[in-house]
């Protein structure tokens, strides 16, 4: 058993880093060694071993060994603003072999690696390509972190339809409840269940301060583990 996830979702700002180091404790706590990624990461801050990404670290704390941060974030970039702008500003080039490399030392270690990736499923990382070129690069299926507000079924279905394009696997789905006056949320959510043709791995309530221990509770931990095991 070993699989590598690339998590997305319906927008920026819809809880992936909630949600990833939530899929992390829980297959962890499962008795499955874990590592997570951050291929590209915008905005900085101090970490142990340097200039980091908050949410980089997050996930390198959710993994079960702890890796080099250079494998957990290959490309770190200061401001918090999209990745291909970022990259232009700093004169750099996202080399997708130097992520390849990261992410071939961490699945050399772990049963699954969980890599979130930055804003949408469409984000540029420059003038021609985007982060949805990363599972097919990396050997990935996909999880869709779907942000549960008013217009999350157009961005939940036209991200669907955008990763099946593509020719990849959409693996699962997860709602993140993060408008808590999101009106008719369980009829949205019989939409979603309804118009995706992917199970969905959970729910996670809204939180006024969120916690991972919280969100890993709301995954299923049996359809997470049925999922991971279909070599």
């Amino acid at each position: 058993m070993r699989r590598s996830y690339f998590l997305t979702g319906t927008d920026t700002g819809v809880g992936k880093t909630l949600v990833a180091a939530a899929l992390l404790r829980r297959l962890r706590e499962s008795g499955v060694s874990v590592a997570g990624m951050k291929p590209i990461a915008a905005g900085a801050t101090d970490g142990p071993e340097g200039r980091a990404n908050e949410d980089a670290l997050i996930l390198q704390g959710e993994s079960s060994a702890r890796h080099p941060y250079a494998d957990v974030n290959p490309f770190l970039f200061e401001p918090t603003i999209a990745p291909h702008i970022a990259a232009a500003e700093a004169g750099v080039a996202i080399d997708t072999d130097r992520i390849a490399a990261a992410h071939a030392r961490l699945a050399a270690g772990a049963d699954v690696v969980i890599a979130e990736g930055a804003g949408g499923f469409l984000v540029p990382l420059d003038a021609n390509r985007s982060c949805a070129e990363l599972p097919r690069l990396l050997g990935m299926d996909v999880i869709l972190v779907i942000g549960l507000r008013l217009g999350c079924l157009n961005h939940a279905l036209l991200t669907a339809e955008a990763i099946a394009a593509r020719g990849l696997a959409l693996a699962g789905w997860i709602g993140n409840h993060i408008d808590p006056r999101f009106a008719r949320a369980e009829a949205n959510l019989a939409t979603l269940r309804a118009r995706i043709a992917a199970p969905c791995l959970g729910l996670v309530p809204w939180m006024e301060k969120p916690a991972v221990a919280r969100a890993a509770a709301g995954l299923d931990a049996a359809l997470l583990l049925a999922r991971i095991s279909l070599d």
